[in-house]
C-alpha cells in the first residue's frame, strides 16, 4: 500500500530543516565561541530530536512534540531577529519553520476524525 503524503510530512520535514538549520547556525555559520560551542549546539538541538523519532513511528504524535518544541523555537527566533542583526535572516528562517510545524498540527488537529471503536 503506498503512504499519502498529507500535512504532517510538511511539519515532519519542516522539523528535520529546524534541526539542520540549528546545526548549520551553531554550529558552523554564527558559532559561539569554543568554550559555548558544544553546550550551545546541545541546547539548540537536543529539543527537537524526540519528535523527530516519534515521528518516525507516528507521525501525529511526533508532529503534536515538534509543535510543542517549535514554540520555544518561534520565541527564540523572533528574539533574535530583534537583537541581533547578523543573525536576522536565519531567525526568520527558523520563525518560518517552526511556524510551519505550529500550523501543520493545527490543520491536522481541525480536520481529524476519530475513528469510531
Amino acid at each position: 500500500m503506498k503512504a499519502r503524503w498529507n500535512i504532517l510530512h510538511a511539519g515532519t520535514l519542516a522539523l528535520v530543516a529546524l534541526l539542520a538549520l540549528q546545526i548549520l547556525w551553531h554550529g558552523w555559520l554564527l558559532p559561539p565561541s569554543a568554550a559555548q560551542r558544544w553546550p550551545t549546539l546541545a541546547l539548540a538541538v537536543l529539543p527537537l530530536i524526540p519528535g523527530v523519532w516519534i515521528a518516525r513511528h507516528n507521525l501525529r504524535r511526533g508532529v503534536l512534540v515538534g509543535g510543542i518544541v517549535c514554540l520555544f523555537y518561534f520565541c527564540h527566533g523572533v528574539s533574535a531577529a530583534y537583537s541581533d542583526a547578523s543573525a536576522r535572516w536565519l531567525a526568520g528562517l527558523e520563525i518560518f519553520l517552526s511556524l510551519v510545524v505550529i500550523a501543520a498540527l493545527g490543520w491536522d488537529a481541525r480536520h481529524y476524525k476519530r475513528p469510531r471503536k
